[in-house]
């Protein structure tokens, strides 16, 4: 399998992961996949107490054959679930962090 096939099959099995645990009777959690153009979200979607719950929790892109953290609203240390999986470090950015930062982190610049 190359490189590309195998870090989509990752993400999409860590994401439909999480969200399968996370959704409740309330509000549910939604792997949201965009194949063509590698970008992956988990958004919460539903009413909690009465009251609306929407909101990217997780996101995450493949750009030139790096995995980028876009955003990460939740408990899991998710570069670390990736490295568990085989990715390395210098194919995970962590696009959250301001560029000049980067270079101060475990993990790749960009």
């Amino acid at each position: 399998m190359d490189k590309l096939m195998h870090y989509r099959e990752i993400i999409q099995t860590l994401l439909t992961d999480y969200s399968d645990r996370r959704s409740d009777n309330e509000v549910e959690s939604q792997a949201i996949f965009d194949l063509q153009r590698d970008h992956y979200q988990v958004v919460n979607v539903g009413w909690s107490n009465q009251r609306r719950v929407y909101g990217c929790v997780l996101h995450l892109d493949i750009k030139d054959y790096k995995i980028w953290l876009q955003y990460n609203g939740t408990e899991i240390d998710i570069a670390q679930r990736l490295v568990d999986r085989g990715v390395p470090k210098s194919d995970i950015v962590l696009g959250f962090q301001a560029p000049y930062r980067r270079q101060f982190t475990e993990y790749a610049v960009s």
